[in-house]
């Protein structure tokens, strides 16, 4: 009777190891990518901005997308490519536009993928030091208007900037 209990203790003992040495990875709760979404649109609207809010997780899959009454049909794609390429690059699409900029060298990044957005309006989510996802906003007269949408959204679940 001994020996059953003790074999199986033997056999099992490795998976069980096995399995707390397996790697872990904060990731972007959708019930946070909501709440991020809704107060970054909810801050455009309030100011008369009909724009779309798209958040993407570090993978760069599209979580939420929401479009505002009224907003246009090419803002979808461009919040979903500044939050894709937010996410991608673990930084604003404000700054990589600058960067860009300011070297020649670095313009193939704007050819890397075809999804990547790289305009005003794109930030990256961070929780504590994890980059969690990407937060886009597109539609706002300008990018700067966009970025203050996305930064709101940020604000509303306690996300660093």
């Amino acid at each position: 009777m001994i020996r059953l209990p003790v074999l199986a203790a033997a056999l099992l003992a490795p998976l069980a190891a096995a399995a707390q040495d397996l790697p872990t990875a904060p990731y972007l709760p959708l019930d946070l990518a909501v709440k991020a979404a809704d107060a970054a649109l909810q801050a455009c609207t309030a100011e008369g901005h009909n724009v779309s809010v798209a958040i993407v997780a570090r993978d760069g899959a599209t979580k939420v997308m929401l479009k505002a009454d009224g907003s246009g049909p090419h803002t979808g794609a461009s919040a979903a490519g500044k939050a894709f390429t937010s996410a991608a690059m673990g930084r604003d699409t404000a700054g990589l536009a600058g960067f860009i900029a300011s070297a020649p060298e670095n313009a193939g990044l704007r050819d890397m993928d075809a999804r990547m957005v790289i305009q005003a309006g794109g930030l990256p989510i961070r929780i504590g030091e994890a980059l969690v996802g990407g937060i886009g906003v597109g539609g706002a007269p300008s990018g700067e208007i966009d970025a203050t949408c996305a930064t709101a959204g940020l604000t509303a679940i306690g996300a660093a900037e």
